[in-house]
């Protein structure tokens, strides 16, 4: 069988680090984008030479990104991309930044990682999408659907748009035999979790953080056969926080 291909934004650490792991460990080939440099710390197998470094806050950056992967294909299929960088900018002292205090230019920095790059990537690679009947997978956010104590205003109506977007996705790519799904993580244990988030860990009904592993699992099932009349759907990783 010809080996099967992912691109995955915001590769670094946390949630994308797993996920990374998850499908070579599955015997995929992985691309990586991320607006950093490859580290030498990632122990997956020809992680360097497939990764590119991309800055998705930049619109420019972005477009040159689609044809760099294209090259990279070399015309090939694509069989799933998951779209998971994001950016939450806090406020001078780590706070949250509401809708009153947020600039206007982090507004759309914001919008443009989170909601905008997801739709020119897809939208850039839907004829290697489509080659392979393949599999996008945007990452939400439990703060897509309420006010939360860390995330801010342009993050979290940037995740409620991606959730949005990802219907109108599905509904736009399913003739093309192209999936379109979305995970929408909760508490997870990563480097950047906010001061206080155990207050927040101690009422959830499961009474603890998840892990990355846990949310690459679910990512993989939605890649793969195991899900393939599941489009247009998002689907809660939060140990039961949204109930």
């Amino acid at each position: 069988m010809d080996r099967r291909t992912l691109l995955l934004t915001g590769a670094s650490r946390g949630i994308g680090h797993a996920t990374v792991k998850k499908f070579s460990a599955e015997g995929w080939r992985v691309l990586t984008c991320s607006r950093h440099a490859f580290s030498e710390h990632c122990p997956w197998p020809g992680g360097e030479e497939n990764h590119i470094q991309v800055d998705l806050g930049s619109p420019d950056g972005t477009m040159d990104a689609v044809a760099r992967v294209q090259k990279r294909l070399k015309g090939g299929k694509l069989d799933a991309l998951v779209n998971n960088a994001g950016i939450s900018p806090k406020g001078p002292n780590g706070e949250r930044l509401n809708t009153i205090e947020t600039d206007l230019r982090t507004w759309g920095q914001v919008f443009h990682v989170n909601f905008f790059a997801p739709v020119v990537l897809a939208r850039g690679l839907q004829a290697e999408l489509a080659a392979a009947k393949g599999s996008v997978v945007n990452i939400t956010s439990i703060a897509g659907a309420r006010v939360h104590p860390f995330a801010g205003a342009a993050y979290s109506t940037s995740k409620a748009a991606l959730a949005a977007l990802t219907r109108e996705m599905a509904h736009d790519f399913g003739p093309m035999g192209v999936r379109v799904n979305a995970i929408a993580p909760g508490e997870v244990e990563t480097s950047i979790l906010s001061p206080g988030t155990d207050k927040i860990v101690e009422k959830l009904p499961m009474q603890r953080l998840g892990q990355p592993e846990e949310v690459a699992d679910v990512i993989y099932f939605l890649c793969t056969s195991g899900s393939s009349y599941v489009s247009g759907t998002e689907i809660e990783v939060n140990g039961a926080q949204h109930v």
